[in-house]
């Protein structure tokens, strides 16, 4: 799931010049991307809120029985096909092969890119928002980007409303800025390519002129987005205050034995994608994905439904009811159920299933060993997967550390990440090429 966002490429001249007229245009997607997020959540949640709560009480049937969960699903995997088969684009690439970010697609796939990814997210399908969006917000930036340039000016090049887009959505979905120049510092220092300080077509200036603008968005996004809401991965763990060695080896220890949890999750992904892709025709694939999907939540129960926030606070409130295999069963259902769903064609993303995943291996681990701190084991945990599955080093840290929400862990945090990256490099991620082999 590697970030494929083009960086902004400057247009020539001071610094001054250069960065100046990019502001009003970063605003504006900015604020696009947080209104565009807010929009898909909100519609989703009430989706969500008709299909899990008004119909069943409606029924009089339970709201996660058996009968409930496996009918949901399955008739989301039927709405979603129709999308996917009908629809014009038909709701974009193939998911297994897109990572966050990519080329721009056709305005008008966004529509049914937009409709699948919200029937997914309302249906309980174990994916996240990012994916889409980020892919909807860059299309309508790019866009928007032909369409106010003018005969006779030169328009703003279009890698810079990519990044832009890229950048303000990130901003939203975390509520912060931080995570959009964590994304684009690394883009930047590995995407071959990308304009550097005084070299061909770059502004001649440090990492900071070229990030100015993406953070002017980003920070538009999140403002946008903490005034319409709340959001955030605090998990509501117990802070940690002074760490110690034990901390220290309980980091190392958990983070690596996450990262090959993951890793085993990218090995299967090729062979599972490959399996499903026999069928086909999406009203195939899709329906059977919903309905295996449906006998996953009936095992996993509804905690191991939907994108996995709110279920991965709940889990951590009432971790201390699980055993140690209660809560790697939670771990190895959820993982399951976010491979058939990316597999089978469901548009959505990974990340926030991985902290789910992440949260419930890490709390595994602190019951079998009840002297690891849960907020040492949960973080450290959701730092293994999320460098296993995506091989983004500044997301996975950036994610653990505010899931732990304890600045104190920030340490632990990066000296771990080292022994679990070095697992995990070299070996495939949870993303295929276009011939269906996975990335490494």
């Amino acid at each position: 799931m590697a970030v494929e966002a083009p960086a902004p490429t400057p247009v020539p001249g001071t610094p001054l010049r250069t960065l100046l007229p990019q502001i009003l245009p970063a605003l504006v997607v900015g604020v696009g991307a947080g209104l565009l997020f807010l929009g898909i959540s909100a519609l989703a949640e009430q989706l969500q809120h008709v299909l899990w709560s008004t119909l069943p009480d409606a029924l009089g049937v339970g709201r996660y029985s058996a009968l409930w969960v496996i009918s949901v699903l399955t008739a989301t995997g039927i709405a979603v096909g129709l999308v996917v088969w009908k629809v014009y684009g038909h709701a974009g690439p193939d998911p297994a092969a897109s990572g966050l970010g990519g080329p721009p697609l056709a305005a008008g796939v966004v529509p049914g890119l937009l409709l699948a990814s919200t029937l997914s997210l309302a249906g309980g399908v174990s994916l996240g928002p990012e994916n889409p969006t980020i892919a909807a917000a860059v299309a309508l930036a790019y866009w928007l980007g032909r369409m106010v340039a003018r005969p006779g000016r030169p328009a703003p090049p279009g890698a810079l409303w990519v990044g832009l887009a890229t950048a303000g959505t990130f901003g939203a979905l975390f509520g912060t800025p931080v995570a959009a120049a964590l994304v684009l510092s690394e883009t930047l220092a590995t995407k071959p390519g990308a304009p550097r300080p005084g070299g061909a077509g770059g502004m001649g200036g440090s990492l900071w002129d070229r990030l100015f603008a993406p953070l002017v968005a980003a920070g538009a996004g999140a403002l946008t987005t903490q005034l319409a809401s709340h959001p955030g991965f605090a998990m509501g763990l117990p802070p940690l205050d002074s760490p110690g060695f034990g901390d220290l080896l309980a980091a190392l220890v958990v983070a690596t034995l996450a990262a090959f949890f993951g890793l085993l999750a990218c090995a299967v992904f090729p062979t599972l994608h490959r399996a499903l892709g026999r069928l086909r025709h999406p009203m195939l694939v899709l329906p059977l994905g919903g309905l295996v999907l449906g006998l996953l939540g009936v095992l996993g129960g509804h905690l191991t439904l939907f994108k996995g926030l709110a279920e991965t606070r709940e889990l951590v409130a009432s971790s201390t009811s699980y055993g140690w295999g209660e809560l790697l069963g939670l771990a190895v259902v959820k993982s399951a159920a976010l491979l058939v769903a990316a597999a089978a064609g469901f548009r959505g993303g990974r990340v926030f299933p991985m902290v789910f995943i992440g949260a419930a291996f890490g709390l595994a681990a602190q019951a079998v060993v009840p002297a690891i701190h849960p907020a040492v084991a949960v973080s450290s945990a959701v730092l293994g997967v999320l460098l296993a599955t995506t091989r983004q080093g500044w997301v996975s840290l950036f994610v653990a550390a505010v899931v732990a929400a304890s600045p104190a862990i920030l340490a632990l945090l990066c000296l771990a990440s080292l022994p679990a990256w070095l697992a995990v490099t070299g070996r495939p991620l949870l993303e295929l090429d276009e011939d269906g082999h996975a990335l490494h």
